[in-house]
């Protein structure tokens, strides 16, 4: 969840951070720009006002060869020159033909085209030049800037600065290099809080998780710390906290339940079995159905025995310990070889001599028996079972193969339900909740148990067992 949310967060807080910092991009090239057309304002309005005193018109300044003997456009000559050796700004002042009246440097000549002459045009028209088309740092521009001369009314000339743009360029660019800089500052900033934001939301979503999974596996005291996160998920952690106490509560009395059923009628059945056995005494040998009584009183008698187990088995903590899991099974195996023998099954433990796992040795074994016991009560005479174990990356699979009839796939979906039994097998003798007492005993311990076909016949059972403690 955090890799979905995670992005869509930091997607929005870019969005708003690129939304602010381009405005503010161009407001900063906009206003750079606007000081330096204010400044070459000044300069053209106070160069208008020293050209408004130059009375000779276009032929008398040409004659005079630059203006010599014309005191006041001799003035304006050197203003422009020291202008322009200062500032390195072109500047002149023309006619409204376009001829010169003065100018710096002598070979710049009026623009015709562009910028400058609109400017030019528009100071004609007696305004000054304003909102000249914006320069931005990737142009090599120059910025052109106009004023009228007025003389009792009318424009007479027209004074004209050609600018280089680069010191101005070089302003943006830094100044959009700091703007770059405190978003990236932000956004780092932004993305450390979206970091810590989906973390404190999802944090409590996680232990959930957790728990829920805790739960779903047996682990039934699992429970959720509702001390942190947004108050709507800490209200579900004390819900969900309030649901697990109720399970788990129900499940105490299920299991205590049937504890108590099995032992209380442990004791009635007992003693029914005992009349049952005073009646047999008078009747005649090999009553029919005093002998169907006697087998259906003593399967009763091992389904209770098997219900008071599982109700152990799923009452009882497991006492984990480091494990010869190897040593464990060969020697069941060893248990089981005088049943074998008599079923006329082979039986017989391969693999490594040593492999240490994490498991409770009684509860595993109890297990192992149960399926051992099942595996050769559908072995017939003549076939095999094996016991085999290996290590598998961070587990131990214990595996039980038997050469029996195998179930299908809808019987393999179902076995290890309590009481359930395959249709094929219920003359076979067994109350269908061996295997249920298997996966509560294997699972306390944080074992699994699984069921798959036998090659070529036969069901193969794999006890996975952790090596490392749970």
């Amino acid at each position: 969840m955090r890799t979905r949310l995670l992005p869509l967060l930091i997607v929005l807080m870019a969005g708003v951070l690129l939304a602010l910092g381009f405005p503010l991009a161009v407001s900063l090239a906009a206003r750079e720009q606007q000081r330096v057309v204010v400044d070459r304002i000044d300069d053209t309005a106070r160069f208008a006002a020293l050209a408004q005193f130059v009375t000779a018109g276009p032929a008398a300044v040409t004659g005079a060869k630059g203006g010599e003997g014309n005191e006041r456009l001799n003035t304006l000559s050197s203003e422009l020159a020291r202008y322009h050796d200062l500032y390195g700004i072109r500047a002149g002042v023309f006619f409204r033909d376009g001829l010169r009246m003065a100018k710096a440097p002598a070979d710049w000549r009026l623009p015709r085209a562009g910028s400058g002459a609109e400017a030019f045009d528009e100071a004609l028209a007696g305004r000054r030049s304003h909102d000249p088309p914006q320069v931005w740092p990737w142009q090599r521009g120059r910025l052109t800037v106009a004023s009228p001369v007025v003389r009792d009314g009318d424009v007479v000339a027209v004074v004209v600065t050609d600018s280089p743009t680069g010191r101005m360029r070089s302003r943006i660019l830094h100044g959009w290099l700091v703007i770059a800089g405190g978003e990236s500052a932000a956004m780092l900033l932004a993305v450390g809080a979206a970091f810590r934001l989906t973390g404190w939301v999802l944090r409590p979503v996680r232990i959930l998780d957790t728990a829920t999974h805790d739960i779903a596996t047996g682990r039934m005291q699992s429970r959720v710390a509702a001390a942190s996160g947004p108050p709507e998920l800490r209200r579900l952690a004390r819900s969900f906290n309030e649901m697990a106490d109720n399970v788990e509560e129900v499940l105490e009395q299920q299991r205590a339940f049937v504890a108590d059923a099995s032992h209380q009628l442990r004791n009635p059945l007992s003693a029914l079995l005992l009349r049952i056995e005073l009646l047999g005494l008078e009747l005649p040998e090999g009553h029919e159905e005093i002998a169907s009584v006697r087998t259906e009183g003593k399967r009763l008698a091992r389904v209770l025995d098997d219900l008071l187990d599982l109700a152990l088995a799923e009452h009882t903590a497991a006492d984990l310990r480091l494990t010869d899991i190897a040593e464990l099974a060969a020697d069941r195996v060893d248990a089981w070889l005088p049943v074998a023998g008599r079923e006329e099954v082979g039986l017989a433990y391969t693999g490594p001599s040593a492999i240490t796992g994490w498991a409770d040795p009684v509860a595993l074994s109890s297990a192992l028996d149960a399926v051992v016991d099942n595996a050769l009560k559908f072995t017939p005479q003549g076939s095999h079972v094996e016991v085999s174990a290996r290590a598998d990356g961070e587990t131990i699979a214990l595996t039980v193969a038997d050469g029996g009839p195998g179930l299908t796939e809808d019987e393999l979906a179902r076995i290890g339900d309590r009481f359930w039994r395959s249709n094929r097998h219920q003359n076979v003798s067994g109350s269908g909740l061996g295997l249920s007492i298997s996966r509560a005993l294997l699972t306390a311990g944080g074992a699994t148990i699984a069921y798959a076909p036998n090659e070529p016949r036969g069901l193969c059972v794999t006890i996975t067992v952790p090596r490392s403690k749970p």
